[in-house]
């Protein structure tokens, strides 16, 4: 996720060169065609970044997996190994509790000033905003997203929430309540106790932020589990965080897989909280396990079908514009993507050429080459499932307008796919690609496309395009989502609150209210003899 476009976020300067092999041209692609087949793709860049830890984060110390197993990371672009590392398991999960465990009831952070801690995660976001470009390397070598987006946008993202919530940390306080009676009645919010998070591979960076942050600002202990697909990221920020001074057992990194080190967490007795991030079908796991263990509290942030929705009045170029980034940006790998485009049938036709043309033109190719808008899919799982739904919707009578198919022989790359003539019953437009494919659906009225917007099991997020304000009220009310955005898509700032309605999730991330996920209220009540006044 992002807050804007590249092409318009944040004004750092920026240089790549000291991050890539010598002999390997970094410059912005030229003379790149339909879909980019740039000689990139079938000889990466080779980032200079070195992987520096691989072993689980417990108690402070970076420790090998009690099983000794490892597992390979791959790089999306080849399908090679960058590294090997420790594969945690229910044993790992039950050492990573323990010590936040100890850390929370016994440990400094809890009982240190708000102020304090406060300074350690501004500390922190100093030290990420030092050492940017290396953490955006490894994301991009571990994930295969622009190494520009990484480096521009979502690495200034993770200092940016950081700094929000370290603001926050002396600001979180309880209330007087006047009562019926003669009593003092005030509320105290108190730390939860030990989170467990686990954050999903398409944004590890941010989804790492999103989570760790509220948390540690509340005062809370956190074991972390990182998806199995995109480890090394988090494992490198998290050092970071004891060098800005955080105590030991404090934080705890986990790498590992979700049947077993995943489980282990949301069941485990001593955990008080568990966030997760991810598809629909886990988090329904999730919340299982959570239920059969201790009963706890639990937030998530699940799948999306978004309706991304162009009406009669749109600038049809500016719509074009703003729908394919909704759909294709981070490869079309977001949980909020706008991947159904409802299109008034006025201006159809014309969107379909220019929504064809907009995706033969998107330059996909090596994600550390300078000016490449789309890297490799994730991995040959996530690689064949989106070549399935291209077939699905070929199969059920799409109108396969441009794309559809592999980019390259080497990698995961595949080729920007747009579907026009798409019904609201083809799976195409009922589940959740995850991948470059923008299907674009005909409607006639507001009453029409409000009624097929919502027929869906999901409700995380809607885009509307309109310069009719009216329409644009009458849309943000009657699309039942957690976010809408008018104009503009996948606005991401630190306090604009995220999540989902229906099978989209529970709770809220992000802002204000992503501090009440890791808050428990107690109420305090004491009698008053012969009060003043009441």
């Amino acid at each position: 996720m992002a807050s804007r476009r590249v092409s318009s976020v944040l004004s750092r300067s920026f240089t790549s060169a000291s991050l890539f092999s010598a002999g390997r041209s970094s410059s912005v692609a030229r003379g790149i065609g339909k879909y980019s087949t740039d000689a990139s793709i079938e000889a990466p860049i080779i980032p200079s970044v070195k992987v520096n830890y691989t072993q689980l984060l417990i108690n402070g110390q970076f420790v090998d997996a009690a099983s000794g197993k490892t597992f390979p990371t791959l790089d999306p672009r080849t399908g090679n190994v960058i590294a090997h590392v420790a594969e945690g398991d229910s044993e790992d999960i039950n050492r990573a509790v323990s010590a936040a465990r100890k850390a929370f009831d016994e440990g400094p952070w809890p009982k240190m000033t708000a102020y304090e801690r406060s300074r350690v995660l501004f500390r922190f976001a100093d030290l990420v905003e030092k050492h940017n470009d290396e953490i955006a390397a490894l994301e991009t070598w571990d994930n295969g997203k622009p190494f520009e987006q990484a480096a521009k946008i979502e690495v200034p993202m993770l200092v940016r929430f950081f700094r929000y919530y370290a603001g926050f940390a002396d600001k979180i306080h309880g209330l007087t309540v006047p009562a019926d009676g003669e009593y003092h009645v005030q509320t105290l919010h108190e730390p939860i106790g030990v989170a467990g998070q686990i954050i999903p591979w398409n944004f590890p960076l941010l989804m790492f932020a999103w989570k760790v942050a509220p948390a540690l600002a509340c005062g809370n202990t956190v074991v972390l589990k990182t998806a199995e697909l995109t480890p090394l990221s988090a494992l490198y920020v998290a050092t970071l965080l004891q060098e800005a001074g955080l105590p030991p057992g404090v934080l705890n990194v986990v790498s590992g897989f979700g049947p077993t080190a995943g489980a282990a967490l949301c069941s485990h007795m001593e955990v008080d909280k568990v966030a997760f991030t991810g598809s629909t079908d886990t988090g329904k796991k999730v919340l299982e396990l959570a239920a059969k263990s201790n009963l706890k509290i639990v937030t998530l942030e699940l799948g999306g079908k978004s309706p991304f929705i162009v009406c009669e009045d749109a600038d049809v170029d500016k719509a074009v514009e703003l729908a394919h980034f909704a759909v294709f940006f981070n490869t079309g790998q977001c949980c909020c993507s706008g991947s159904r485009t409802f299109v008034h049938e006025r201006v159809y036709d014309e969107f379909i050429e220019k929504a064809k043309a907009r995706a033969e033109k998107r330059i996909v190719g090596d994600p550390f080459k300078e000016g490449v808008e789309q890297g490799p899919q994730i991995d040959s799982d996530q690689f064949q499932k989106i070549l399935k739904y291209i077939d699905y919707g070929i199969k059920s009578g799409a109108t396969l307008e441009t794309g559809g198919g592999r980019l390259g022989t080497k990698g995961f790359y595949i080729k920007p796919t747009v579907f026009s003539n798409v019904k609201d019953d083809m799976p195409i437009a009922q589940d959740e690609i995850f991948g470059p494919v923008q299907s674009i659906l005909k409607y006639k009225d507001l009453d029409e496309v409000i009624r097929r917007a919502n027929a869906t099991r999901y409700g995380l997020a809607a885009g509307v395009f309109t310069q009719n304000i009216d329409t644009a009220n009458t849309l943000t009310r009657a699309l039942r989502v957690g976010s809408v955005w008018i104009n503009c898509f996948d606005i991401f700032d630190a306090a604009i609150p995220f999540g989902g309605y229906k099978m989209s999730g529970h709770g809220r991330e992000k802002g204000i209210y992503g501090l009440s996920n890791y808050l428990q209220v107690k109420a305090v009540v004491t009698p008053l003899k012969n009060p003043a006044w009441l």
